[in-house]
């Protein structure tokens, strides 16, 4: 398994709470769009990442990872899982805490390589989900 229940508490209460959502753009109807909008209520900063930069939930969007001109703690990852590996690279060359692949989103080599770096990480899961589950 690629994230136990301290693991995600841990990313979800201790970690920081500027999330880069990478693949959320203004389309109300990708998961993305919903999950940041739940993650905001639960008091985290989104960071939309994606090619078209669009502003969303009054956030706004950048590129890529690297054009954030600041710090992020948590990068939520929902590109398909061929994409997923250089975005984990990514976030550790940003300086992120901690990555979160979405639901169906799976890079074991990817979750080595970040775990290495001595990032937390989370794959196949869905922050909207673990945040009530966990209470």
């Amino acid at each position: 398994m690629y994230g136990d229940d301290a693991t995600i508490r841990r990313i979800l209460t201790e970690l920081g709470d500027t999330w880069a959502v990478v693949g959320l753009s203004a389309n109300e109807r990708r998961a993305a769009y919903g999950v940041s909008r739940v993650l905001q209520r639960f008091g985290k900063r989104i960071v939309p990442v994606h090619p078209k930069a669009e502003t969303v939930h009054g956030e706004r969007g950048y590129a890529s990872l690297a054009d954030i001109p600041f710090d992020v703690d948590v990068v939520d990852v929902f590109v398909n899982s061929e994409l997923a590996g250089p975005v984990a690279d990514e976030a550790v060359v940003k300086g992120a805490r901690a990555v979160w692949f979405q639901l169906g989103v799976v890079d074991p080599a990817a979750y080595e390589r970040t775990r290495t770096a001595g990032l937390e990480m989370v794959m196949d899961r869905c922050p909207a989900i673990e945040i009530p589950r966990l209470g």
